[in-house]
Parts: C-alpha cells; structure tokens; sequence
C-alpha cells in the first residue's frame, strides 16, 4: 500500500496542476448472528487516492484504493482482504462534440435503487461484503459522439479480469468451509477477447421528462458461473469461475411523473454457445414517489422495486446453481432525506424473495461533518431459505450492526 501512495504523492508534488484528493477511514462490522466458525466482528482500514491531471482538451485519471483487514494481522485465520486495488488509469481527449478514452476506469449504469442489473461494464471485487460490494476497473477503449440531447458511445473492453474472493473465516464468504475459490478464471476464448458494447443515451423533454440508455454487448457475459473439481460430498474441493460468449441487449429508464419518478432496467442475454447457461432475461421495475411535509424538515421518499430473471431452457443452470439472488424478489423502502447542512440521510426497507420464503432487512444512515468527515451507520437481518440451497441460505441466518467513518481530503 505505502509504495504505491507514494509514488503518487510524489508526482503529485512534482506538478503543481495535478488535483490530488482521496479519503481514509475505518469500518468495523459486528455480527450478533453468524455461524461459530466464521469471526464475529471485522475491522478494515481502508484508503482511496485519486489524481488528475488537465491540459487543454487531455485530462489524464487515476485511482488507487487500498484495505488492511484486522484479522489479516492479527488472527491466525487469514481473511485474505488485504490488498492494493488500481481502480482507474486512464486518459481522455474532448473536443466540441466528441471524446476518446484509453485506460482503465469504472463506470455506472442503471437507473435502480437496491440492484442494477445492467450495470455489466466492471466486475465485482468479492473481497467486500454481499451487501456493499466495489466495483473493479476495467481496461477498455472507448469513443463518444454527443449532441444537443443524447450521446452515442462505442467501448471496447479488452481484458476479463479475475474475481478474488475472501477466505473461509470472512462472514460473506458463500460457500460451505470444504469449498475453496481458485480466482484463475476460465473462459471461453482468450481472456483478451474484446467485449465491444454500444451505447446510446438520450432525453426527452415532454410532458413527463424521460431519460432513457440502450446497450448492445457482445462478448464476455457479467454473469458467470463456477466449476467444481471434484464432487460436492462433503471433501475438500476447489471452484473456479468460467466466461462465456453472449449477445445482450440492455436498458435503463428513468420518467417523472409529478412527484413520482419511475424506473426501469431490463436485460436480455442470447448466450452464443455455452452448454450449461441458458438464453435468460432479468428485467427490474421501481417507482419513488417524494412528499414535502411543512412539519418536518426534510423529505420523505416511498420506494417500490421488482425484479424478475428467467432462463429459456429448464434443463441448464437455474438461478439456483447461479447464486442469482433477485429472480423474483420484491423491494420497499423509505428514504428520509434532512435539509441539513450536513446532507444526512436515513434509509431503510426490506426485500423478500417470492419464490423461496427469504427476507432481508436494512436499515443505513449517513451524515457530513464539516467538509471533511463523513459517517455511516447500518444494520442488516436476513432470513433465508429453510428449504432451498440459495445464496442467503449459505451464508444462513444473518445479523450484524456496522460503522463506517471516513475522512476526506
């Protein structure tokens, strides 16, 4: 971690024009209910760097994140969640109505509030927890026509990249105690294989304002699914990830409707030649609807969401062998949101599955202090599966409190 933070510091005091911002912090996590064999609490020190450099149309970015797990140090049990991660190194040109990119960075898609089911660009690091998961770099080339009320891209993904995983001892790791993760991806082609996606984004200003995206991928599907090398008895075996080759077609959607601002994302995966996945659609619906009370000094936000995924052959992977966690999951919710000067804000909800009795409750609040400090609070409860192998149902009955305070600079 020190050597890269410094090199970056250093460069940063060699060009005075280079803006350097970041944060650090610390998060402890505190489980009141979890299985005996995994730790019972987790503290993780965690750092963010950011540089950027402007000259005329050029602008050069990077991004390095870094975490030191406490039980990576001090407990004989490794989490293996100690790490430096390159999240973003990556130029760009602008001219009037155009831009190129060439790197490696992170971007967002999806228009939803618990899932976006189209953000498929950035893999997940699954070193973070099942709830709170961060997004991974990706090296891509990208080119960007914009004009008066939409954008056109064309993005090149060149590199599948590896999904660490936490170890055994960490609370969100998945899989049962005989199960260990190779993170040496398998894939149908190279790993080098591009992944070309094509993007068109646009607005409309009618009566009801629409903001809407459209994405052609083919390539390397976000979802993947794991190998075994040996049978699941109950002896010590080893999964890997496999990539495969699809034809997707994805949107996201945003309306306002007076007060009420609906929301849609859907998929649809053609998987080109893969044995075990079938051709699939996930689709998510939402809608949040915001009241102004003169008695409280704030806004109240009504949250709904419905997700639905489905294969087109019964005889591949379900959802079930995918670990897929919102096949027909219903979402509501309650946003609070204080007209303070230190943009504090409460949510909480509950999500249940349909199709397999499972429940997770949350509740997360976030405040500023100053500038500079910014604070997070969460409590989360699931409930899973008593009667299907799901993901929830893996990791069993779940309980914790968190606490997250971070400083930026």
């Amino acid at each position: 971690m020190r050597p890269y933070a410094a090199v970056l510091i250093l460069c940063a005091s060699l060009y005075a024009e280079v803006a350097v911002k970041g944060h650090v912090g610390i998060e402890g996590q505190w489980y009141m209910q979890l299985p005996n064999s995994k730790h019972q609490n987790n503290i993780t020190a965690f750092e963010s760097l950011e540089l950027s450099y402007e000259q005329e149309a050029w602008r050069f970015q990077a991004a390095l994140y870094a975490q030191q797990d406490y039980d990576d140090v001090a407990r004989s049990a490794d989490n293996e969640r100690t790490f430096v991660r390159l999240d973003e190194l990556y130029a760009t040109y602008e001219s009037d109505d155009t831009m190129l990119l060439a790197g490696r960075n992170i971007r967002f898609w999806g228009a939803l509030e618990v899932r976006n089911i189209v953000d498929v660009l950035n893999p997940v690091d699954l070193r973070s927890d099942s709830f709170n998961s961060d997004k991974m770099g990706a090296w891509n080339l990208a080119y960007t026509y914009y004009s008066d009320a939409s954008e056109f891209s064309i993005m090149v993904k060149l590199y599948e990249e590896n999904q660490p995983m936490a170890a055994y001892p960490y609370a969100y790791y998945v899989f049962p105690p005989f199960v260990t993760y190779n993170d040496s991806l398998t894939h149908e082609s190279s790993r080098h294989r591009p992944s070309i996606y094509l993007s068109y984004v646009t607005s409309f200003d009618w009566e009801y304002p629409l903001d809407s995206a459209v994405i052609f991928e083919n390539g390397y599907d976000s979802q993947r699914y794991f190998l075994a090398d040996g049978p699941l008895d109950g002896r010590p075996v080893q999964f890997t990830q496999h990539a495969y080759l699809v034809n997707k077609m994805m949107s996201y959607n945003t309306m306002v409707v007076g007060a009420t601002l609906l929301k849609l994302e859907a998929v649809y995966t053609d998987v080109i030649d893969d044995r075990r996945i079938a051709d699939y659609y996930h689709l998510g619906v939402g809608a949040e609807y915001t009241m102004t009370f003169d008695t409280l000094d704030g806004d109240v936000g009504l949250l709904g969401e419905y997700y639905r995924y489905g294969t087109f052959d019964d005889a591949k992977y379900s959802d079930l062998d995918l670990y897929e966690t919102f096949q027909n999951d219903l979402f509501l919710g309650m946003r609070y949101t204080f007209n303070d000067v230190d943009n504090s804000s409460l949510i909480g909800g509950i999500i249940v599955d349909l199709d397999y009795d499972e429940r997770v409750y949350y509740v997360e609040y976030e405040s500023r202090f100053g500038d500079a400090v910014r604070l997070n609070f969460d409590y989360r409860y699931s409930d899973p599966s008593h009667k299907y192998s799901t993901a929830y149902a893996l990791l069993q009955q779940h309980e914790r409190l968190g606490l997250r305070l971070s400083y930026y600079f």
